[in-house]
């Protein structure tokens, strides 16, 4: 029998996350541009939709100086901005280094798993911060709000943490 290794763990979860796939011709200059254009344009676009079923709060905001650093705006889809990509990553990274988990970045399987332990890891993230965010009352109170909008904001806040 093999030895148990944490990555093997992501196997089951691979088939349901997320993936762009390899290219199979020479992508031209002009084209990846334009990709990234476009990709850049929905995500500005996401910073100025509002979520749907929060409480309009004038009140300062605590996150002010960290929302340039995490590419997120108040009170818009893209609330999370890129924050549980970033700490996925870190804390992926850190694990691997610290070989608590154990990653050999010259095997092809490895390099995959890992890659979807950060995704899963991210969407799990991205999940716990909306379920914050909405508990702690960054939008109202949730008696307030009522749980079905709390839900319907914890949605919204998922699927665009799926987007970025």
């Amino acid at each position: 029998m093999g030895k148990f290794r944490v990555l093997n763990l992501v196997k089951p979860c691979m088939c349901v996350l997320p993936e762009v796939s390899t290219p199979d011709r020479k992508i031209p200059f002009r084209e990846k541009i334009l990709w990234t254009a476009i990709s850049l344009f929905l995500f500005l676009v996401c910073c100025q939709i509002p979520l749907y079923g929060i409480a309009t709060n004038k009140s300062a905001d605590p996150f002010y100086w960290m929302r340039v650093i995490l590419a997120s705006n108040r009170g818009t889809l893209m609330e999370l901005g890129i924050s549980p990509i970033v700490t996925s990553g870190m804390v992926m990274q850190l694990l691997a280094g610290a070989k608590i988990i154990q990653v050999d970045q010259s095997l092809k399987e490895d390099r995959i798993l890992f890659a979807g332990s950060q995704k899963l890891l991210g969407m799990i993230i991205t999940l716990g911060e909306a379920v914050a965010y909405v508990t702690s009352g960054m939008y109202g109170e949730v008696k307030d709000l009522g749980a079905g909008n709390a839900i319907l904001i914890i949605m919204q806040l998922f699927v665009a943490g799926m987007i970025v």
